[in-house]
């Protein structure tokens, strides 16, 4: 899903860069009034070098559309939307830096999708579903996540001329879905791990 560099004329990458960075801002400032700030880093680091190596690794698809797992929905269920975010645009930063995975100039853009509109539909889809049953928010608040992320995506590069919408729809869409229900499943695996081997890590206020 990650968006390279040409795709998108200048002033609007800057536009997406100025947005992100302005929540991200946000975030980062309520993140960092939050106790247990030393945990909270450590993880914030643990959870970005993860990122970094799972999203990096791409699954080929007939329609050349390159498939990766996202990590970021574990993330908000760990640390929070906010924390998240940071956490995505760390990850972003880092690829596009150093691996070549998205575009410097389509950071912000990457970020906005991958990061802040993920996470944000992630936790809230997760609170509305979470009394019903935890297993079933895991995975329904997952792939909306996802598809969230992927209709957001398909919104910047049809705005960018990048390509038609009904290309984009059959292109992106089937594949994210098919990913989100992978995810989703592996996801309620990973906690149910993560609750049985060490809840600690689970019971740090979510922000």
């Amino acid at each position: 899903m990650h968006i390279p560099d040409g795709l998108i004329p200048f002033e609007q990458a800057v536009v997406y860069l100025i947005v992100s960075l302005v929540i991200l801002g946000i975030f980062f400032y309520y993140t960092s009034r939050k106790v247990n700030l030393e945990k909270r880093l450590v993880l914030t680091g643990v959870l970005t070098a993860i990122v970094v190596v799972t999203t990096s690794v791409t699954i080929p698809s007939p329609m050349g559309v390159q498939i990766h797992f996202f990590i970021i929905p574990l993330v908000v269920f760990i640390l929070g939307p906010f924390n998240a975010s940071l956490v995505s645009f760390l990850a972003l930063l880092v690829q596009a830096l150093t691996l070549g995975e998205g575009g410097v100039t389509a950071l912000g853009a990457n970020v906005l999708d991958m990061g802040i509109v993920l996470s944000l539909v992630v936790y809230a889809v997760y609170k509305l579903f979470s009394s019903i049953d935890r297993r079933i928010a895991i995975f329904v608040s997952t792939v909306m996540g996802i598809i969230a992320a992927t209709f957001i995506q398909i919104f910047i590069l049809t705005i960018a001329n990048a390509s038609s919408l009904e290309v984009l729809l059959a292109s992106l869409l089937p594949y994210y879905l098919m990913v989100a229900i992978m995810e989703g499943i592996i996801n309620i695996v990973i906690m149910e791990f993560i609750s049985r081997i060490d809840n600690s890590i689970l019971d740090i206020e979510k922000v």
